[in-house]
């Protein structure tokens, strides 16, 4: 879906395909097939932006067979798609019983991420619609914070020293601009990646980004703001996004979502409810704002777990819940975040960011009674999360374009 900006600027929305679990090329052309054009006509439009998530063998196959990359391409035309940012955050496995630690590998010490994200920047290149030539990805902040910072003289489970890693991961990422630089000289089409930071990781708050981003000193190189994230870390949209602004970063894109929030986890019901989410597949990160700082814990079951997280504020755990569809009582999300967010990227006299995408992986992971029953009622669900951000931009003085 594109929108156009009071200022002139094309504005796209997407929605992220990890909701599809996929691992092969094969997978992703009956993702497009079963559930992307299906949501695609439920809302009426003749085109819809879909943010693809390519896992390892999908990308090389792609990267490595030129007719795999056209037939992708006819494919989404054919469908009524299009693609101008691809989630290059999970590495493969996406959809396998348990991811938990699993997604932040490889991490960027590790050149093998940085080979997978060139051949995601290629495919991109080769995927952009002929009158866009920008594109974008986001990308694993760095490393999980336990790889990468560990204490002095100790080292990371592969044995290499922290700051060995550390270096080899800065490295990769201004190889990574210089290839990107390559790409755009041989194709005229602009790559950029952006960190996504997410609670737990080295660049766990949008703050965090600052250093590292400014170090490199690349304008292809900046920061994926995920909504979700920005809310478990009780990060103030506006303070961030002026931070980040002052310090030059560029907004790459921003993943829209929205996080489960407690007002009052002391309490015995609101527990209970939590406890239902707590769930095997996925992390969720549960942080509180406390008046020493910002305290939490790996997972939900870690924090509902007798007194390891203070419970006398509210608690904010990552877990994506539907944009449309906030849990019931005593629960919610953190949709006003996201709104305040969306407020300040595209709602001034010019966009901080023009890619935009929804991104609620986590539908299968709700409790089974808030599930979608078969591809039609996901394909609805879906269908309404993009509706509500189209209001949302719409409201902000978007244009919504045919």
């Amino acid at each position: 879906m594109r929108f156009r900006h009071p200022d002139g600027t094309t504005v796209h929305l997407a929605y992220c395909t990890n909701v599809h679990p996929a691992e092969t090329l094969d997978g992703v052309l009956a993702q497009l097939r079963d559930h992307c054009e299906p949501v695609r006509r439920r809302l009426g439009r003749d085109r819809l932006g879909i943010g693809l998530w390519l896992a390892r063998d999908a990308a090389h196959a792609l990267v490595t067979d030129p007719s795999a990359l056209r037939g992708l391409r006819t494919e989404l035309d054919r469908r009524g798609l299009e693609v101008v940012t691809l989630n290059g955050f999970p590495y493969q496995g996406f959809g396998a019983e348990v991811v938990k630690y699993r997604v932040y590998k490889p991490d960027w010490a590790d050149p093998e991420r940085l080979d997978h994200t060139t051949a995601l920047a290629r495919v991109l290149a080769g995927l952009l619609p002929d009158d866009v030539t920008e594109g974008s990805i986001s990308t694993l902040p760095l490393a999980w914070r336990t790889d990468l910072l560990v204490p002095p003289g100790s080292a990371p489970a592969d044995g290499t020293p922290a700051a060995e890693r550390a270096e080899t991961a800065r490295t990769c990422l201004a190889g990574l601009a210089e290839r990107l630089d390559a790409l755009a000289e041989l194709t005229g089409r602009s790559i950029r990646v952006g960190l996504e930071p997410e609670p737990g990781c080295v660049v766990e708050t949008t703050g965090d980004a600052i250093a590292p981003l400014a170090a490199i000193g690349h304008d292809r190189i900046g920061i994926c703001v995920d909504t979700c994230h920005l809310a478990t870390s009780f990060e103030d949209p506006h303070t961030v996004l002026d931070a980040l602004a002052g310090a030059g970063i560029p907004v790459v894109k921003s993943q829209l979502s929205a996080a489960l929030h407690a007002e009052h986890p002391h309490l015995p019901e609101v527990r209970a409810a939590l406890a239902a989410f707590d769930e095997p597949r996925f992390l969720h990160q549960t942080r509180t704002a406390t008046s020493a700082g910002l305290r939490g814990t790996d997972d939900l079951g870690e924090a509902l777990a007798g007194d390891t997280l203070p419970d006398a504020a509210p608690w904010r755990a990552h877990f994506h819940v539907p944009l449309h569809a906030a849990p019931a009582a005593p629960l919610t999300s953190t949709l006003p975040v996201l709104k305040a967010a969306l407020t300040r990227l595209v709602g001034g006299p010019h966009p901080l960011t023009r890619h935009l995408e929804v991104e609620t992986y986590t539908w299968q992971a709700l409790p089974p009674e808030l599930r979608p029953r078969g591809r039609a009622q996901l394909a609805d669900g879906i269908a309404a999360e993009l509706a509500l951000a189209r209001d949302l931009l719409t409201d902000l003085g978007l244009k919504e374009l045919p």
